[in-house]
């Protein structure tokens, strides 16, 4: 059982890492690129390919949640079986995780995809669209900053995952008679 639990938070933690790379490096760019600028076309691609990003960005939303409360099961399932004590600093970590994510994921994304839809919307002003469109990027720029410290943080989580600390149990000294 105790190798079955480690390899679940290995896999979890590999997975969520792998999942946060992929979409930050490969999805993302990809959908801002030429081929998909050629694909939409040049009138339709700006909006589109945000759209785009945005239902993508809202399944890796839910993924990230998903890893997120997998991690925090794991934690206490070590606890409860092995009698391990649980690090103060990766139930931080994972907390911080998870309060980044849905932060960005309930506030931050519909602020942006607001801006976004504003940005381009034929029924607002063109300075009001300039407008948007500016706060977009700023916001987007942002949230691409707390993208990396989260990637950060979930390596230095699958680092602890694969490293456990080295906790003996507690055990009180004997005394001795004399």
């Amino acid at each position: 059982m105790i190798g079955l639990l480690r390899f679940v938070g290995i896999v979890n933690a590999a997975i969520w890492l792998g999942a946060a790379i992929f979409f930050t490096f490969g999805a993302g760019p990809a959908i801002f690129s030429g081929d998909m600028r050629t694909l939409l076309g040049a009138n339709n691609f700006p909006f589109f390919s945000g759209a785009i990003a945005r239902i993508i960005l809202n399944s890796y939303f839910h993924f990230q949640i998903a890893c997120g409360v997998v991690a925090l099961l794991h934690l206490a399932a070590g606890k409860l079986y092995l009698g391990r004590p649980v690090s103060k600093f990766t139930v931080g970590l994972l907390t911080s995780l998870l309060a980044i994510t849905l932060l960005g994921g309930f506030w931050l994304q519909p602020k942006m995809h607001d801006l976004h839809v504003r940005g381009y919307s034929p029924k607002v002003s063109v300075g009001e669209r300039a407008t948007a469109m500016h706060s977009f990027r700023v916001w987007h720029g942002i949230s691409q900053v707390i993208n990396l410290f989260v990637i950060g943080g979930i390596i230095v989580y699958v680092w602890r995952v694969n490293n456990p600390p080295d906790i003996t149990r507690f055990v009180r000294p004997r005394k001795f008679g004399g």
